[in-house]
């Protein structure tokens, strides 16, 4: 009889209990309940507020954060995160990403209707007992620049199926914004669905109140919100949207979380701030909490505030102000080709940190898409610094080509944070 040593023996024991402790252990149910008070969401049995993030990167320090829960909009994309995420105490609103009109999907097509409803019927078998997913999220914007109101049956067939193959999880679909029509279309065609996810950023402050008039009774969630949308802002005379500062941006931040989300507990079950990464949309600092080299602004300074109820140590300069020849962006700025002219910023930092600036010009994004579709980012154009420049001052040359431009300006402080704006201006010869 062979003699297995005990060093062995409880290396095999442990190895099993490391695996043990790796796998999923079942689903987690996730309920709604309305009570005196309003709705509610519970999972396990306990009250659950969604503190969440739109996107897949930074785990860590979403958690850092506060964050509870990431949003996923595809089921590729969530499938690879589930557990990821339940390793982090992360839930996942489970993305399923239904045809939209505007890119080519036909509801008058009914295999493809049908081969859809399939393919997520698999999804959701595969991996309903995982016990990351908080709901499963049925389309993103499908009401977006459409006309066939038959995409709502659409998502309420999945939203069936899903309630006849998953008992523990509920069902949402997301729209642009907030519409009455909208509204009563989901109500009237898609009953099987259980929570309203909205998407919304400048608009978000008086949701509660359309919610109500618009006559939806169930629980909702805030799916996108962040800075003011580049359809939402004023333009110059040649049509360029004006992007807010950073700082601007963590104002709107803090007002919209504390009047906008956290301020309806009658029917408001959480939110996910937007985007939460990087990427380009009308420019590249645009909707993205960090930048492209992973630094932060003063837009994560207002969330941990609100997540966890404390400042981070260490905050993120302030950017009061951006001119270009003395102007502000609302001038819309003109320069002549080739033509000497200067751009000056105003930062202070909360910590008395040293600054570094860095500038960048490129010129204005023609590739504008709809609903967050990828768009490519504009090749920069070398710029010389002039004499006189330093600090928050840059003296350069126009470019020689006529057209529309942006000036960038990046404002480090050495521990992982940033201030950003941008100033668009046109260059003409006339």
């Amino acid at each position: 009889m062979r003699i297995v040593p005990i060093v062995l023996i409880f290396s095999f024991l442990l190895s099993i209990a490391v695996v043990n402790a790796q796998a999923p252990a079942g689903p987690i149910k996730v309920e709604l309940r309305e009570e005196s008070d309003g709705w509610k969401l519970y999972r396990g049995g306990k009250p659950y507020y969604i503190n969440g993030v739109g996107g897949q990167k930074e785990l860590d320090r979403a958690v850092a954060y506060g964050a509870n829960s990431l949003r996923t909009w595809g089921a590729g994309e969530a499938i690879n995160i589930l557990d990821d995420a339940h390793a982090k105490g992360l839930t996942v609103l489970f993305g399923l990403w239904v045809g939209c009109e505007r890119q080519g999907f036909d509801y008058d097509d009914s295999k493809a209707v049908q081969a859809q409803l399939e393919r997520f019927t698999e999804v959701v078998k595969e991996y309903k007992d995982h016990p990351a997913i908080l709901m499963w999220g049925i389309g993103n914007e499908t009401d977006l620049f459409y006309s066939d109101f038959k995409v709502w049956n659409a998502i309420n067939d999945i939203a069936k199926m899903v309630h006849e193959v998953d008992p523990n999880h509920p069902t949402m679909t997301v729209t642009a914004g907030l519409d009455v029509a909208e509204v009563q279309l989901v109500k009237e065609r898609a009953p099987h669905i259980d929570v309203y996810g909205i998407n919304t950023y400048g608009g978000l402050i008086g949701i509660d109140k359309e919610m109500r008039a618009y006559g939806w009774e169930g629980p909702y969630v805030i799916t996108e919100w962040g800075p003011n949308g580049h359809w939402e802002v004023a333009k110059t005379t040649w049509g360029a949207p004006i992007e807010q500062t950073s700082s601007e941006k963590a104002a709107s931040y803090r007002e919209r979380y504390a009047k906008g989300i956290v301020a309806d507990e009658e029917m408001c079950l959480g939110s996910y701030v937007f985007l939460w990464g990087q990427k380009q949309e009308t420019t590249p600092t645009w909707y993205g909490l960090f930048l492209e080299d992973g630094s932060e602004t003063a837009v994560m300074d207002v969330l941990e505030e609100g997540w966890s109820g404390k400042l981070p140590t260490n905050q993120s300069p302030h950017l009061s102000s951006i001119l270009m020849e003395g102007k502000q962006a609302t001038q819309s700025v003109r320069i002549e080709a080739g033509k000497p002219c200067q751009v000056v910023v105003k930062v202070e930092d909360p910590d008395g940190d040293p600054l570094k600036y860095r500038w960048e010009l490129m010129p204005e994004s023609t590739d504008i898409k709809s609903g967050g579709d990828a768009e490519s980012r504009p090749e920069p154009v070398k710029v010389m610094p002039r004499a006189g420049s330093g600090g928050g001052t840059l003296n350069f040359k126009a470019p020689k080509n006529t057209g529309a431009y942006r000036m960038f300006v990046y404002v480090y402080d050495g521990n992982g944070n940033a201030a950003t704006a941008n100033i668009p201006f046109y260059v003409h010869n006339d």
